[in-house]
């Protein structure tokens, strides 16, 4: 179930980027990349969760805090350059 999860968020972080970036508003692609940043927060708290209970091993999953940081950064960037 957990995996269901982690899978879902991260394809609502795609297709809300996608949908985002076919807004002609300002107000209309913030919101979707709001949701697309949200959605990476969710993937990143599955996957502290699935370390909490040793569904996995700290060290096979340490490069995905980087990744995570990236593209919590690139979302908020993608907020920031199209408020214009």
């Amino acid at each position: 179930m957990l995996k269901t999860r982690i899978r879902r968020a991260a394809l609502s972080v795609h297709l809300n980027i996608a949908e985002g970036c076919s807004r002609r508003s300002v107000a209309e692609r913030r919101r979707y990349f709001e949701i697309a940043r949200g959605s990476v927060i969710e993937v990143d708290t599955a996957i502290d969760i699935a370390e909490q209970l040793q569904y996995v091993e700290l060290k096979s999953i340490e490069h995905l805090g980087a990744l995570i940081i990236s593209c919590f950064k690139q979302l908020t960037g993608m907020m920031s350059a199209r408020n214009e």
